[in-house]
């Protein structure tokens, strides 16, 4: 089963939300695994609308095993790409976990992360975009009851649209 997860709710009448990646360390996406699923990423990707290059900002795709606390992601937000989990019913029942303190995203605090793995570290220009799919059978696992987030740290804050396709 295939999943699309965005940094905001599903978009409907208007355009997807971008946000902002002020100048702290900030989780853009956050996802937790549910107690008995693994999640494997597909692919993740970013994008900025800085409109002047300026030094790069910092881009993490990782796991942690403590939370951030974001806005609660709700099953509507999840995109179903596939057969199977168009056919799987409601995704936060069994794969996904959602809440502030779950799947979610533009966190307004980072908790203190005692454990991570980092999957893929980039540089990326404020003016830039950036899309990583990993081959096959060398996707990242998220372990149940794990978190996996994209952060950033920017210089200066410009907006982003952030996403993880993953596959349960």
């Amino acid at each position: 089963m295939l999943y699309l997860i965005p940094n905001g709710p599903s978009p409907t009448t208007a355009a997807q939300v971008v946000v902002t990646t002020g100048t702290a360390i900030k989780t853009l996406l956050q996802i937790k695994a549910g107690a008995t699923s693994v999640l494997k990423i597909v692919e993740w990707g970013i994008s900025f609308d800085g409109s002047a290059a300026a030094a790069p900002i910092k881009v993490e795709l990782l796991e942690t095993d403590v939370a951030a606390t974001v806005t609660a992601h709700v099953a509507a937000g999840i995109v179903k790409l596939d057969s199977g989990a168009l056919m799987a019913g409601d995704p936060t029942t069994d794969h996904f976990e959602v809440g502030v303190a779950a799947t979610g995203y533009t966190a307004t605090a980072e908790g203190t992360i005692t454990t991570s793995r980092m999957f893929d570290p980039q540089l990326i220009a404020p003016t830039n975009q950036y899309v990583k799919q990993f081959p096959l059978g060398r996707e990242p696992i998220i372990q149940a009851g794990k978190f996996a987030r994209i952060r950033v740290t920017a210089g200066t804050a410009v907006n982003a649209y952030a996403y993880i396709l993953c596959e349960i």
